[in-house]
């Protein structure tokens, strides 16, 4: 009983950091429709942002780590703003294909300009936050894992509130919903998109601070495994539908986790994709998405 409610903390940890990225792609999904495969490298910036200001500020300190925090999600939202800006707004119009493959492309830029201003070889992130070993009658909780848990559920608390409770989530939510009237009644879509590309940027940033908080070596690569998992989130929840992205990135973080602990641990990486041909079989829509009905 004690091995699996260890082996759920960590599934629960690392599907959290599949959450947080998950949440930029389907945010961005659920207002353009279309998926931005640039968001895993602004994962990978946001650790490299976090690596950096972590160097400089003490080790160890809530204020600190608050400081490397912030500064990673600010630099993302900018970072995302920008490709947003420069990138995707002149295909607005565009076909989705363009589009797409204009995505692939700035994913590479970001992953081979990292290579050059940051370097190939893995770095140690360091120690940001006080690293302890806590017991609870033979269950072992690191200090780590419990900020990256209270960490993911602060920003998804404050997430559900900006797009719930605030004038700005509802006009994202009414873009979302039919852009065109959207504009008729006063939206500026092309703010409100760009605070879209920003807030999930931003989130990208946090999961990956989050993310080598927990697994500290970093590299300009290390986007793209947990991008593509997190993609896979973002289906399996319902992409454009927020706590399905959460929900998803929840399910498929502890699956792996399982499944790394068994006989099968070499098919650990194999299990996400194996997940997206399922949910793409047996419910398109993904667990709380809903299916429709697209004219061609």
């Amino acid at each position: 009983m004690i091995e699996f409610l260890q082996q759920l903390l960590n599934g629960l940890s690392l599907g959290a950091i599949y959450a947080l990225i998950a949440l930029g792609y389907t945010m961005v999904y659920g207002v353009l429709r279309f998926i931005n495969f640039a968001h895993s490298d602004v994962f990978m910036v946001g650790a490299f942002v976090g690596y950096y200001l972590g160097r400089c500020v003490p080790a160890g300190t809530f204020w600190g780590a608050s400081v490397v925090l912030v500064g990673a999600m600010a630099s993302c939202a900018v970072l995302g703003m920008t490709i947003e800006r420069l990138a995707y707004r002149p295909l607005r119009g565009a076909p989705t294909l363009n589009v797409l493959i204009t995505a692939i492309g700035v994913s590479l830029l970001l992953e081979y300009s990292g290579q050059v201003f940051f370097g190939a070889a893995p770095r140690s992130f360091p120690p940001v936050v006080p690293s302890a070993q806590l017991s609870l009658g033979g269950l072992v909780l690191s200090s780590n894992q419990l900020v990256v848990i209270l960490g993911t559920a602060a920003l998804m608390w404050a997430l559900r509130l900006v797009v719930l409770r605030t004038r700005i989530g509802m006009a994202m939510r009414a873009v979302s919903l039919n852009p065109q009237a959207a504009r008729l009644v006063g939206v500026n879509n092309d703010i409100i998109i760009s605070f879209t590309f920003g807030l999930g940027s931003a989130l990208a940033g946090a999961g990956g601070v989050l993310y080598a908080i927990n697994y500290p070596s970093i590299d300009p690569l290390m986007g793209v495994m947990p991008g593509l998992k997190a993609f896979v989130c973002a289906v399996l929840g319902g992409i454009g539908n927020i706590p399905g992205a959460a929900l998803g990135g929840l399910i498929l973080g502890t699956t792996e986790t399982f499944v790394g602990g068994s006989s099968w641990s070499t098919y650990k990486d194999a299990i996400a994709f194996a997940v997206l041909i399922l949910i793409l079989l047996l419910r398109p829509g993904g667990l709380l998405g809903r299916p429709t009905i697209e004219k061609v």
